[in-house]
């Protein structure tokens, strides 16, 4: 099974940042957020990723091109480029990085990298979500039900914090707290490729719109419900919050 991550858009709620950097290479204590979700995978033993570029897709070409180099101390003759890496890297990741498209919806994304899928089933995930879910256990519930596409569903954050009272006293305060609303789309899905027929390469084709509403009609869908935490960086404030979890070692996707 491959891991299609969805890189090619632009973090316009970010700010600076996202005028900077592709949404996916935004860091979390030092790392992009693509590693994360990649480090999440292959803690269950995914580590074959395809990788959707668009928005500045060269900064992450340069990032996995230079990988060992930016993650490893090391030395480097200058006379013959010889280079010796000192610390070694434990990530085995094997990753296929495809240009999609500057302006491609996720529809049109999708169905160009089809041709780099080997297996009947695969992944879809977001290049800005990370939680601490059982990989083994979404595979085991798609598998159960013989449709075409398994969506996680999530329960996301409070866009505030959340104050405990009682009888008027405060008690304690919780930061994002889990909403109690209804769930979304959380990312990490499971599909079987005849997905890719409902879909086409025309730049416009989306996949939440369109695709996804006509396979729920026929009843192609199902939701695994994750009762864990889960996040995305969305917004500089969501971006501070993760990397305070991380910096605090309460990193809730930190399962590696």
């Amino acid at each position: 099974m491959k891991v299609i991550i969805l890189a090619g858009g632009m973090g316009t709620r970010l700010g600076s940042l996202g005028e900077l950097m592709p949404k996916p290479m935004i860091e979390i204590g030092g790392k992009p957020i693509i590693w994360h979700i990649m480090k999440i995978f292959s803690h269950y033993g995914y580590n074959d990723f395809i990788v959707c570029l668009g928005y500045k897709g060269n900064v992450i070409k340069d990032y996995f091109y230079h990988y060992y180099t930016y993650n490893s101390d090391f030395t480097i003759n200058l006379a013959s480029d010889e280079i010796i890496f000192h610390n070694s890297n434990d990530d085995n990741f094997n990753v296929t990085l495809v240009d999609t498209g500057l302006k491609n919806l996720k529809g049109s994304r999708l169905k160009q990298v089809e041709r780099y899928l080997e297996d009947n089933l695969n992944f879809i995930t977001y290049g800005d979500g990370v939680a601490d879910i059982n990989i083994s256990s979404l595979v085991e519930f798609h598998k159960s039900h013989n449709k075409l596409l398994t969506i996680t569903g999530v329960k996301p954050p409070s866009m505030f914090g959340e104050m405990i009272e009682k009888d008027g006293l405060v008690l304690s305060f919780e930061e994002k707290p889990q909403t109690s609303k209804g769930l979304i789309n959380g990312g990490f899905m499971v599909f079987h490729r005849d997905l890719m027929n409902y879909l086409s390469e025309d730049p416009q084709c989306d996949f939440e719109f369109g695709p996804l509403e006509d396979l729920a009609k026929k009843e192609e869908i199902m939701t695994y419900k994750h009762k864990g935490f889960w996040e995305c960086a969305d917004t500089v404030r969501d971006l501070e919050h993760l990397n305070k979890l991380w910096n605090e070692n309460k990193a809730f996707w930190k399962i590696w």
